[in-house]
């Protein structure tokens, strides 16, 4: 169904079409008679639909809370230095570049690439292992490490590419009724899916080493969850990497939320950071417009939801309006973990790789801590974003950019981080100093900030400081997951990490392709009903 302003609209075409006599020529709707649609967010998801809807001629507006696009994954500045919030792992780079060509544009023309060789390095005490994505020169490395798993590699990537190619349709399309599990698509890939069997169970197949098998499942981490217990299926990510490579955008991962914004603007749409979303209006069952935390009133004819999921279903919607997803029962979900940050301005260069993740000597007991105890690691494994060996343009001359992230229990775990907040912080310095190798890591600090779950949720509002939105267990995954087209309010369509496909920015994307594309579907039919109903509809193309 349409909003009563949407409806008026589209009878005032079809009047004037009438009055003129049609003339026997096409009737085409402009820009300001298309259909409005309000983006709650301007996070990867819904500057990602929006962009879609705006190349299509949509009337799109995006309304964004912080004082910059992009979400969890957007610019950080500290004085001089700049860094990437949330993401910093870019993969599937032909994803975006097919995404920025679906609205009209290159992203060559506002992106600069760098392909990272190594991948990164990954540090098990002193057996430091640097996969490439030229797979020969990995095979090598691995055999050099870990001798006798170079052809497990190889098995391993030849068994993922028909596991890929089979399981890429089903994070393409929705999953909106229990009926499309027995499409062809998922019939054809239940038998490599593994949605049975564990990430970690799945590598322990390919590699008998325990820290080689930890080299191809700590990608868990991007769904906020233990291999242990995450499905299967999973182990595409670590082949994504291997296959795809990874890449750097120069100036940051935050550079292509600021892109996708300016394509927006270029199709005649606004993006209005600064201006928080209070409410979600709806009238008999359907959206009707936006209530802004200024007190302004937008009137849309469809919703895009970019907001973080469980806030948004907890917040933005009047007491009574949801009924599936009541407080209780979105309290209910299972949640990603969290993330301890530290966002460092250091006044030298660091000699360290770009990606660099050093783990825990016992990992299983550090990830159990995390997910399953909720507890805080007495030895926990740490991941170092040092972007400025490669990218000059994120820190002075001479000086660098420096991010660590370290997993940590969400807000559902008895921790009070108002307490531990500067101890956590003390031993990530502390850490990083021994890794880093630099003695004297305090005086060199010129800028620094410290994000804990409690931030994550307080000040971006995610929900329980969940980094990763919600799990992806068995219970929260495709069907099971909250819908593209929202359940609960007509007019509305879910993107990001809280809808199907999932968390991380390749599924994002998706799942904003595929939101755009069942609203664009929802709104051609329903236009055409109504030309049904009040015209017969010949000469005209509406």
């Amino acid at each position: 169904m349409m909003s009563v302003s949407y409806l008026y609209k589209v009878m005032a075409i079809l009047y004037k079409v009438i009055i003129e006599g049609c003339k026997g020529g096409i009737f085409l709707i402009t820009n300001k008679e298309a259909a409005k649609v309000a983006v709650v967010g301007a996070g990867p998801g819904g500057l990602a639909a929006a962009m879609l809807l705006a190349a299509k001629g949509y009337n799109v507006e995006v309304y964004e809370k912080q004082a910059v696009v992009g979400g969890r994954s957007g610019q950080l500045q500290l004085g001089d230095y700049r860094f990437d919030r949330g993401a910093t792992f870019l993969m599937m780079p032909h994803l975006l570049e097919e995404l920025f060509a679906s609205a009209g544009r290159s992203l060559n023309d506002y992106i600069t690439l760098h392909e990272l060789d190594p991948l990164y390095s990954l540090h098990f005490g002193d057996t430091v292992f640097t996969p490439s994505p030229n797979q020969d020169q990995t095979e090598a490395e691995i055999e050099k490490l870990f001798p006798g798993n170079g052809q497990g590699y190889r098995r391993f990537m030849n068994d993922e590419a028909d596991k890929f190619d089979r399981v890429m349709p089903l994070l393409q399309r929705p999953f909106q009724s229990a009926g499309d599990y027995v499409k062809k698509d998922v019939l054809r890939a239940l038998p490599k899916l593994h949605a049975t069997d564990t990430v970690y169970n799945r590598l322990s197949k390919y590699f008998d080493d325990e820290r080689l098998r930890y080299a191809f499942t700590f990608q868990a981490k991007y769904l906020g969850m233990s291999p242990w217990e995450c499905p299967g299926t999973f182990t595409i990510l670590s082949y994504l990497e291997h296959k795809y490579g990874l890449c750097h955008p120069e100036g940051g991962i935050h550079r292509i939320f600021e892109a996708m914004a300016k394509v927006i603007t270029e199709h005649g749409g606004a993006v209005h950071t600064s201006c928080g979303v209070k409410k979600v209006l709806v009238q008999k069952g359907q959206a009707a417009g936006l209530l802004l935390e200024n007190g302004e009133k937008v009137e849309a004819d469809y919703v895009i939801m970019g907001a973080d999921f469980g806030s948004a279903m907890t917040q933005l919607f009047e007491p009574g309006v949801l009924k599936r997803y009541t407080p209780e029962k979105v309290a209910r979900k299972r949640y990603s973990c969290s993330t301890a940050m530290l966002y460092l301005g250091v006044n030298s260069k660091v000699e360290l790789g770009h990606h660099s993740v050093h783990f825990a000597e016992d990992y299983r007991l550090n990830v159990d801590e995390i997910t399953r105890l909720g507890t805080l690691s007495a030895d926990a494994s740490i991941y170092i974003h040092n972007p400025s060996v490669l990218d000059p343009t994120l820190a002075p001359p001479g000086k660098s950019s420096l991010y660590m992230l370290m997993p940590v229990p969400n807000l559902q775990a008895d921790i009070d981080w108002e307490e531990m907040g500067p101890s956590v912080q003390a031993e990530m310095l502390e850490r990083l100093q021994r890794v880093t190798g630099i003695n004297n890591l305090n005086q060199r600090i010129e800028e620094s900030l410290f994000f804990s779950p409690m931030d994550w949720r307080n000040k971006l509002d995610v929900y329980n400081g969940a980094t990763f939105n919600l799990a992806h267990n068995l219970g929260q995954m495709m069907y099971l997951r909250p819908h593209n087209t929202f359940q609960e309010v007509g007019g509305i369509w879910l993107v990001g990490g809280g809808t199907h496909p999932g968390s991380g920015l390749p599924t994002i994307f998706e799942s904003a392709k595929i939101s755009a594309r069942l609203l664009e579907e929802h709104d051609r039919t329903a236009r055409s009903q109504m030309v049904a109903a009040g015209f017969s509809g010949k000469g005209i193309s509406l």
